[in-house]
């Protein structure tokens, strides 16, 4: 009997020991209620994780290393979507399976946000690239309606894309709308800091003119007064014909340029052998579409790698 009331005895005290650990379990994981938010590349989970923080439950859609251009969601990623509070892209053609993912999408509560609505998008034969300095085509009619999606490298146009997303973020969780806005102030007031750094340094410089690997950086040029010539077009898979490899040539003896821009996540071949024909060196612009694994284990984020390109522009220019 005795036994009997002792085992009792230890079950009842475990019993309410597991009880208050649920109990405590459950009162934490209401307490901490994040926001689910899924972004599409790099710069936007970047912003987001700056407003967001630790309110938030962040996933980057295509992952480190890979160019996002051409990439495409499996079907147990599109499931897990589903599940998002918050889905961001970038818009404007950047990611190729959005408008299927976002489709398919089965979840009426899902905030889907284009990070790059009102702003004005450039177009690939004028604004973005300027005219003199673009490649001529086999069809001249081509490209004519293919949009420039590469606004984040203009930070004032990063300031557009936070805002986009720290107004989602109100929208789904407004009892911290003040730490959201606050967060947010102060990613603005860095990237005001930025453009500032940017113009400031590059009106200093005698080079106006860039090639680059693909023409990721009209919105940046356009903002700093700078004049692109890109080897690809803007896919970073496009190969130019043999004549406009022979403009290219030309148009790096003609402005005596002394760099060519390649970049981490695309295969360098045609930037190597045009500086290796034309006599020039090579360095890295970051278009800053995603980041390799070991960049982000280095701690690198958006305002670091815009320093490091700010870093290879003085050196390219200044020459």
């Amino acid at each position: 009997m005795k036994k009997f009331l002792l085992y009792m005895m230890v079950l009842s005290f475990s019993i309410l020991i597991l009880s208050g650990c649920l109990a405590q379990k459950e009162s934490s994981s209401s307490e901490n209620n994040l926001v689910t938010m899924y972004t599409s590349i790099y710069p936007l989970y970047d912003f987001a994780q700056k407003i967001g923080q630790d309110k938030v439950e962040l996933h980057l859609i295509v992952p480190p290393g890979s160019e996002p251009h051409d990439w495409e969601p499996t079907a147990k990623l599109m499931g897990q979507m589903e599940k998002a509070d918050i889905l961001v892209y970038n818009g404007l053609g950047m990611e190729s399976w959005a408008e299927k993912v976002i489709g398919s999408i089965n979840h009426s509560n899902l905030i889907v946000i284009n990070a790059s609505e009102n702003i004005e998008p450039l177009k690939s034969d004028k604004n973005g690239h300027e005219d003199e300095f673009e490649l001529k085509d086999e069809d001249e009619h081509e490209h004519d309606h293919i949009l420039d999606p590469h606004v984040w490298l203009d930070p004032i146009n990063a300031i557009t894309q936070a805002e986009n997303i720290k107004n989602a973020l109100v929208k789904v969780d407004s009892a911290n709308k003040e730490f959201y806005e606050s967060n947010f102030e102060e990613l603005k007031n860095r990237l005001q800091e930025l453009d500032e750094e940017y113009r400031t340094e590059l009106s200093k410089l005698p080079r106006k003119e860039i090639v680059v690997s693909h023409a990721a950086f009209g919105y940046l040029a356009k903002r700093y007064g700078l004049k692109q010539l890109s080897i690809s077009g803007l896919s970073p898979q496009a190969e130019p014909t043999p004549s406009q490899m022979a403009e290219i040539s030309d148009f790096i003896k003609e402005h005596k340029i002394q760099y060519i821009f390649f970049e981490t996540l695309t295969n360098p071949k045609l930037a190597e052998v045009i500086a290796k024909e034309t006599g020039v060196k090579s360095l890295v612009l970051n278009p800053l579409g995603g980041l390799t694994q070991k960049e982000i284990e280095e701690g690198k984020d958006y305002f670091s790698v815009m320093e490091e390109n700010l870093d290879a522009l003085i050196v390219a220019l200044g020459e």
